[in-house]
């Protein structure tokens, strides 16, 4: 896997997100698994904007679970570290899509690349389409050019 699979594709949101002290191990740096909280900050912040958010989805009995992700950490962030959280809507399918992320501090510098494939679920957890209005609205935020998963 290299750094294209991570590639975002426009329109790419940006979501500022505080390190908070408890976001840190005992070395003081950010715990690993928590970069997928700030993934899942930023995404939840791509929905409400540009699709609807997942409040809407969950009242209509949909839900969007991980299925997959991965995450290339590059470099630590620290407490009370401003980080830019990049997200982007690289696929849309009936029953899955995909985002990328890249998370830099406030100086640019790149601390993760990362995915998550998301399948579309009932209550039961049962798959089951997107409805036809969010996979049109998803559809028409990714770009032709950008990999299937």
């Amino acid at each position: 896997m290299n750094n294209n699979d991570f590639k975002l594709y426009e329109p790419v949101h940006r979501h500022g997100c505080r390190v908070l002290y408890g976001d840190t191990d005992a070395g003081g740096v950010v715990y690993y698994a928590n970069y997928l909280r700030f993934c899942e900050a930023g995404r939840t912040e791509f929905m409400r904007e540009l699709v609807c958010s997942y409040r809407s989805l969950e009242e209509d009995g949909l839900l969007l679970p991980v299925v997959d992700c991965r995450v290339r950490y590059k470099a630590s962030a620290r407490y009370d570290d401003l980080l830019i959280i990049e997200t982007s809507l690289v696929a849309a399918k009936a029953v899955s899509c995909r985002f990328n992320y890249r998370i830099s501090n406030e100086d640019g510098r790149l601390l993760a690349l990362a995915y998550t494939i998301h399948a579309s679920v009932d209550r039961r957890g049962k798959l089951t389409g997107l409805p036809s209005a969010t996979l049109s609205g998803l559809k028409s935020l990714v770009v032709p050019q950008s990999p299937a998963f």
